[in-house]
């Protein structure tokens, strides 16, 4: 597995040389910095530990200062730490977008926005009870029945009913890097990724 941190900025679209117009997420990936390398011998596993995002040292514990010390950076706000890391990187060297290729297919992952308490229409897709005809009073947003009665007497686990909505964390696979802007750290991902502008996404293969 190879990886970075990056920030999404924003969507925009591009034509490709048949005249094809393509929707793309533009990220910020990196630079981040090889902060941990962990191995079987001394924790267990192996793993990367990689930061992004420099953090004012007012803000950070003296554990997170004496942390990033030992790779000769400065407190970062994001950490994150990628399993079975196939590039050969040593404590303190920096990853950029030149990991990747154009054309090249990866994964992102993020968190989705938050939406907050919705109903069933909005959250699971319902098309109300029945048609708006005669004998149907204020039902077209309405979840309809639930359960049982007397038997099982209870609500079955899994039941779709309103609640809280979005801020998951998802991965969507198999989108591909349109183009690389190795001088502004940019990433063109075609198609959309979770999350809203601004927030942290995981690029990975």
């Amino acid at each position: 597995m190879k990886g970075i941190i990056g920030k999404k900025i924003g969507m925009t679209s591009i034509f490709g040389t048949d005249g094809k117009q393509t929707a793309c997420t533009i990220i910020e990936a990196g630079p981040c910095t090889v902060t941990q390398v962990k191995t079987a011998d001394t924790d267990g596993y192996t793993s990367t530990q990689i930061a992004y995002g420099d953090k004012k040292e007012k803000n950070s514990t003296k554990a997170e200062i004496n942390h990033f010390a030992k790779a000769n950076t400065t407190a970062k706000r994001i950490v994150k730490e990628f399993r079975n890391y196939s590039l050969d990187k040593a404590l303190g060297d920096t990853i950029t977008v030149d990991i990747f290729t154009e054309g090249e297919n990866v994964e992102v992952v993020g968190t989705t926005k938050g939406k907050g308490f919705q109903g069933v229409v909005k959250r699971h897709g319902f098309h109300g009870v029945g048609e708006a005809s005669h004998g149907q009073h204020d039902r077209q947003r309405a979840p309809g029945s639930i359960g049982g009665s007397s038997y099982p007497a209870r609500v079955f686990k899994g039941m779709r009913m309103a609640g809280r909505m979005g801020q998951d964390r998802v991965k969507v696979k198999g989108l591909k890097i349109v183009k690389i802007f190795p001088e502004k750290n940019y990433l063109l991902i075609s198609g959309s990724v979770p999350g809203h502008n601004g927030s942290i996404v995981l690029i990975q293969k």
